[in-house]
């Protein structure tokens, strides 16, 4: 169950974060709103997942996972540019959260 409420949260994080981009500087009212539900849900969501999952490890896998889907989202779909480097770092998130769970996440 913890896992799943993880997983709800990120989703929701990752539409915050992607809404945020569409609000222009929250001058635009629909994509603000989505910017704030958004992240009201995805902190709700990671609060409930904490009462099963140990905080160290759900964290880094909720902003780890979050900041890697946001990244994509960004060079496939908003033209964002996309390099080795970014690329690497990407990368190197993924297997810090896959370590910090062989570790330990239950």
């Amino acid at each position: 169950m913890g896992y799943g409420l993880l997983a709800g949260a990120i989703a929701a994080e990752i539409i915050a974060t992607t809404s945020m981009k569409y609000s222009e500087g929250f001058s635009k009212l629909v994509p603000s709103l989505i910017t704030g539900a958004g992240y009201v849900v995805a902190f709700a969501l990671l609060a409930q997942a904490l009462k099963t999952l140990q905080v160290g490890t759900a964290y880094a896998v909720w902003s780890g996972v979050g900041t890697a889907a946001v990244a994509a989202i960004g060079a496939l779909f908003l033209g964002e540019s996309m390099n080795l480097a970014k690329i690497a770092g990407i990368v190197l998130i993924v297997a810090g959260v896959a370590v910090l769970n062989m570790g330990g996440a239950h």
